[in-house]
């Protein structure tokens, strides 16, 4: 039984309302605790209460842990009503330390959010959950930052660690995650690089620590805690580092087949970057097209399929998915959100004032739309005008409220003033139509800059068109690369576009242009598809950077190891940059320096990669449509597609195989964005 301690009745009752206890938690119990390091108690650690704002963190309470490493608080202050409550334990001594004394490196601490349980642990696994899932809200040991973002950053905490516990959390083990993909070894390994120094493994193993953690700007971390955030906001800078000290710490005993760490599974190999990505799944996701983030931070994804259909014939068949900002699913499982002609989900996507969803489709070929609770406000057939509308594909909310969409087979531009279903019309159709639609081959993706000027990418030519949303009539061209798809823009007005076919393979899209989008009408997408697969094999991707003006800029287009198939953009708060890959089965998410440099890591210059040089990868990851970017500073990323073949083939040649077509989750990149606004409407702008 654990040791609790009681309070007066009025410290009882005051520590309830400020804590929001479970109402499970017994009326006479106190807020209580254990530190841990190593496994084993910390005696003598301070620990305090902090409630964490828009501003200073404001100091709740303060206990110190006794002979097992327990705590209680006795009184507290009321934080705000937005407040996110987090723990922090500093010095002390593990009864796993042999050396005397206080250790004063030891620094650990968990966050527990708004309504914490009666019971709280913290050790090395909770300060490595906390730390990677709140990476952008730390300011020294101190956490700040909007509301809704803290609030998601709380909730990611418990899908690594039980905080009751300090044990594994539920979704780190799940099915999706466990065994199948890095990163519960990464995680134990980072607890087991910490704990070397709270327990002083070895004379110099808190000093060693602090070398292999010190970060590109060259700062020297002084404790646990701030060695753990040096290592979160710098995950792919030298990360060999860290993988020689486990070595070091936890040598292999003589005799013996393996190391014998307190935390395990640990690594055998170096990572790439110290990530922490996690898959979630459920609510009828398969093959998400589309991301995009409500109000109160739900991601909203049209899906090509629905779970359980193979693939060829049935293709574009999928329904709409809805995640909390923790993964959990809020559209019924298989089949998600359907209706209002919803069917075969695209690349388009995008979020109104009401925090309508609004979604293009290939399989009926429509405009759907949704309210925030999933109920369809389009009719059953969708908005086709009349049959009018070929494949549908992006969706733009413009700040002024209206909302832009673009066709791909029949390059057509659809306007929609204030998210007025009733207003709806299609601007112009095809190439021999009024501008802009001259200037459009197989529109893509839209996007609204500073100007008010909609900028479109044409994935069956080489530029994009840009025209002022007041006159759609006065279009221009930009080049880019061949087929681009993905387009974002920076808070500057600088353009963002994937290349997906980079720059040299002129003679292979002409076929493309020609034969398939002239000829057959229907089958563009997925021959495209097909191509960047076939493209990507030889890294020939790329991104092109367009200044305000149109011109290219400095060094653009980009290139390199994590640009393979680039498919999808999105732009973070500090204006640097997110890339999917639909490329081959273990495509990774590429990050690069943005136009300004400051927000970069020292000597990197803008189209630089601050990923990994073959980008970060973990998580489940698969071939990637969209990315987007939360107030928490996730990124979340689309896994789109598995088994090509199974696509594109006959499903009865490996009937084992055919429903394995399309992605079976999204991919969760925690805390490493700076955190936007969302819904996004614009370029970019701070929560």
């Amino acid at each position: 039984m654990r040791k609790i301690r009681r309070t007066t009745a009025a410290s009882m009752m005051l520590m309830g309302c400020i804590l929001g206890l479970a109402s499970g938690a017994a009326a006479a119990d106190t807020l209580d605790g254990q530190v841990l390091g190593g496994g084993k108690p910390v005696v003598n650690s301070t620990v305090t209460l902090w409630a964490a704002g828009s501003g200073a963190p404001q100091q709740l309470g303060q206990a110190h842990t006794d002979a097992d490493g327990r705590f209680a608080f006795t009184s507290a202050q009321a934080p705000g009503p937005d407040a996110s409550l987090y723990l922090v334990a500093k010095g002390g001594h593990s009864t796993a330390d042999k050396a005397a004394g206080d250790n004063p490196a030891l620094a650990l601490m968990t966050v527990v959010g708004a309504k914490p349980s009666a019971h709280v642990t913290i050790n090395e696994m909770t300060t490595v959950a906390s730390v990677w899932t709140h990476a952008q809200f730390f300011d020294g040991a101190a956490i700040k930052g909007n509301a809704l973002g803290l609030r998601i950053a709380a909730g990611n905490v418990p899908s690594f660690v039980d905080l009751a516990t300090g044990g594994w959390g539920g979704v780190i083990i799940d099915q999706l995650n466990g065994g199948e993909t890095p990163t519960m070894a990464n995680f134990a390994s980072l607890a087991d690089l910490l704990s070397g120094c709270v327990t002083r493994l070895t004379a110099k193993a808190c000093d060693s620590l602090f070398d292999a953690a010190t970060g590109p700007k060259g700062d020297t971390p002084t404790d646990t805690l701030t060695a753990a955030q040096s290592i979160a906001r710098a995950p792919s800078y030298k990360p060999e580092r860290l993988f020689a000290l486990l070595g070091e710490l936890y040598p292999i005993p003589q005799g013996k087949n393996m190391r014998q760490p307190p935390f395990k599974p640990y690594l055998n190999r170096s990572p790439s970057a110290w990530v922490l990505p996690l898959k979630f799944g459920g609510g009828g996701y398969r093959a998400g097209g589309g991301a995009s983030f409500d109000s109160e931070g739900n991601l909203w994804t049209p899906d090509n399929f629905t779970v359980g259909w193979q693939g060829t014939d049935s293709l574009w068949q999928g329904n709409a998915t809805k995640f909390d900002p923790n993964g959990k699913a809020l559209s019924p499982h298989p089949t998600g959100f359907t209706g209002g002609g919803m069917e075969g989900g695209t690349f388009g996507s995008a979020i109104d004032a009401k925090d309508n969803a609004w979604f293009g489709t290939y399989g009926s070929k429509a405009i759907v739309v949704f309210d925030k609770n999933g109920k369809p406000l389009t009719p059953p057939d969708g908005l086709t005008f009349n049959g009018r509308l070929g494949l549908m594909q992006g969706v733009m909310a413009a700040p002024n409220g209206d909302i832009w969409a673009v066709g791909l087979s029949k390059s057509q531009l659809l306007h929609f003033p204030g998210a007025d279903l009733s207003k709806g019309r299609i601007v112009c159709e095809g190439r021999k139509d009024a501008e802009p639609c001259k200037s459009l081959v197989g529109p893509f993706s839209l996007a609204i800059d500073p100007q008010d000027r909609i900028w479109v990418s044409n994935g069956f030519a080489a530029h994009v068109t840009r025209f002022p949303a007041s006159d759609p009539s006065k279009a221009e061209k930009f080049a880019t690369g061949w087929s681009p798809g993905g387009l974002a823009i920076d808070s500057l007005g600088n353009v963002w576009v994937t290349n997906h076919l980079g720059n040299g393979v002129g003679a292979a899209f002409d076929l493309v242009d020609d034969i398939l989008v002239l000829k057959t009408g229907g089958n563009a997408d997925e021959a495209l598809t097909t191509q960047m697969f076939h493209e990507a094999s030889s890294n020939s991707g790329s991104v092109t950077l367009l200044r305000p003006d149109g011109s290219q800029f400095t060094g653009s287009p980009f290139s390199g190891g994590g640009l393979l198939a680039p498919f999808a953009v999105a732009v973070d708060g500090d204006d640097n940059v997110w890339v999917s890959n639909l490329a081959r089965a273990d495509s990774p998410v590429a990050h690069l320096c943005g136009a300004r440099t400051e927000t970069c890591p020292p000597g990197m210059k803008t189209g630089d990669q601050i990923s990994p040089p073959g980008g970060y990868v973990g998580g489940g990851l698969q071939r990637q449509t969209d990315l987007a970017i939360n107030s928490a500073g996730d990124v979340w990323v689309m896994d789109n597609w598995q088994v090509t073949e199974s696509c594109f083939l006959d499903s009865s040649k490996d009937e084992a195989l055919s429903t394995r077509c399309g992605g079976n989750g999204v991919t969760v990149f925690f805390g490493m964005a700076k955190p936007v606004r969302t819904p996004l409407v614009g370029p970019p702008r701070a929560p």
